[in-house]
């Protein structure tokens, strides 16, 4: 066997064997009160922000508002920038209620008030959280010869995506209840010749569990 098709085997073989799924998801919940979301309602699903030092990936907000609308069972769901635009400033990180006695100082302005009769809002949904690197090792040198130009060596780094959300009920003003979601995942970077990342998709899990148990916990009586 050629050298080049022995190098090629090692790097399929690596491949098959970090494909596998390497993704663990944790799905949990707090009910204080029940639900009754009726036909016609709506909810929306806002990121914590706080000034430009922090803010909760608006990838992963927009991801949980998709998830919620999908399927028969799927919720209205008003989008998080068509709600912020439309409530400026009330719902900027320097504005926006941390709890639910901020918001009800908010409601007391009738022009508040107005926008969520107008969006028919029940439910605000605010997740809290990030996903951030935990671990890296390994690594991969590159360089370049008579035959060209390649890559060796093996590198995995470990994420964790941890998200909480708060749910608000509009209407009688109470914190009703949080979902939370945790992701851990390792992904790995194998070289023969070519690096290619495996990647955990952990924020993508960690929306999928929490979008399925926030469906569950609102539909739920």
């Amino acid at each position: 066997m050629k050298a080049q098709d022995l190098n090629y085997s090692i790097y399929i073989a690596l491949t098959l064997l970090f494909l596998t799924g390497c993704t663990s998801v944790t799905v949990d919940q707090i009910k204080h009160h029940a639900t009754n979301l009726k036909e016609g309602e709506s909810i929306v699903v806002i990121g914590r922000r706080s000034g430009s030092n922090y803010e909760t990936e608006p990838e992963l907000v927009s991801c949980i508002g998709t998830k919620l609308s999908q399927g028969e069972t799927g919720l209205n769901v008003i989008d998080e920038k068509t709600f912020v635009d439309r409530l400026y400033p009330w719902f900027e990180a320097r504005t926006a209620p941390t709890q639910v006695q901020g918001l009800q100082r908010l409601l007391s302005y009738d022009q508040i008030s107005q926008v969520f009769d107008e969006f028919n809002v029940h439910y605000i949904v605010w997740v809290d959280g990030n996903t951030e690197k935990t671990r890296a090792s390994g690594s991969i040198s590159c360089g370049i010869s008579a035959g060209g130009a390649a890559c060796f060596g093996f590198g995995s780094w470990d994420n964790e995506a941890e998200y909480e959300a708060s749910i608000w009920d509009y209407q009688s003003q109470k914190l009703i209840g949080k979902v939370s979601s945790i992701a851990d995942g390792t992904s790995y970077m194998p070289a023969v010749v070519v690096p290619i990342p495996l990647i955990a998709q952990v924020q993508t899990k960690a929306c999928q569990g929490m979008a399925q148990q926030l469906k569950q916990f609102l539909q739920s009586k």
